[in-house]
């Protein structure tokens, strides 16, 4: 039986990757801050430990062929900033993981990183691909283009009345399940893929998702233009009027709306019918 340890086992990407893993035979062992709070976690095994402080993490990999680490923040919290957790965390990780002889590692990065290494969110995933595709260990970088639960906030616009865009609206994206990702990076890392810039099986502009959340509340569209200005004046000023926790994201999605961000399409799930359930649960 192959042995994987996932990191970032507690977040939305994490709990799929533990569940596809155990489906496909592997003894998953997941790296948990709290045992307590992870229970209804698919996995063989729990290590709780803080991949921030590496001397918690010792011995954790003893036996395992493969390490995925899924492990990131989005909003800093705790005083950890992205350099701490996104870089040095996942450093910490690979080092244990080069200590134990793990023969793969696997990474979640984000699609179009080289045109956002100005990002600070960025910018630490990109220094941690780096140092990995040093390391002796063979490994497989994911680029997903965004998450089905990235696409909320066009739902939560159109519930609220109105969908506000940047520019002309035509920017597209290929968003994916956190299911279909999950499989995706356990077919990237059995077939050995270096590197795979991942996305759903449907692309949509922008207007097009904007028309998609109206349609799946049964209301008109009702969509607002915003002049590109603002949206890249908005990026010189959020630094010095927004806390950093808030900053972040912010400038992490207004950097990546201005752009194409579609991956090699992938996976079953279809965006509609995501938002359709979301409003059915509501």
């Amino acid at each position: 039986m192959q042995s994987v340890f996932i990191a970032g086992a507690t977040g939305y990407l994490g709990r799929y990757l533990c569940a596809e893993y155990e489906r496909r035979g592997y003894y998953v062992t997941a790296l948990v801050r709290d045992k307590s709070r992870a229970r209804d976690i698919s996995a063989s095994a729990l290590i709780e430990a803080e991949a921030t402080r590496p001397d918690t993490l010792a011995d954790t990999m003893e036996g395992a062929d493969l390490v995925v680490s899924a492990l990131g923040i989005t909003r800093q919290k705790d005083g950890l900033t992205y350099h701490d957790v996104d870089f040095q965390a996942n450093l910490n990780l690979l080092r244990e993981a080069e200590r134990a002889g793990v023969s793969r590692f696997a990474y979640v990065h984000v699609l179009n990183a080289d045109k956002m290494r100005h990002v600070p969110l960025v910018a630490a995933k990109a220094d941690f691909v780096d140092a990995l595709q040093r390391s002796p260990i063979a490994s497989t970088v994911i680029a997903p283009s965004g998450y089905f639960s990235d696409m909320q906030d066009f739902l939560k616009m159109a519930q609220a009345g109105r969908v506000w865009l940047f520019g002309t609206g035509t920017d597209r994206i290929n968003p994916i399940h956190g299911a279909d990702l999950a499989t995706a990076i356990a077919e990237a890392t059995d077939t050995r893929t270096p590197w795979l810039n991942a996305g759903g099986p449907d692309i949509f502009t922008h207007q097009e998702l904007a028309e998609l959340a109206f349609d799946s509340i049964g209301k008109t569209s009702r969509i607002t233009y915003l002049p590109d200005g603002i949206r890249r004046a908005a990026l010189k000023v959020l630094p010095w009027i927004t806390p950093q926790s808030l900053n972040g994201p912010v400038q992490f999605f207004l950097t990546a709306m201005a752009m194409d961000m579609v991956g090699q399409p992938l996976g079953t799930r279809h965006l509609a019918d995501h938002f359709k359930a979301s409003t059915e649960t509501r």
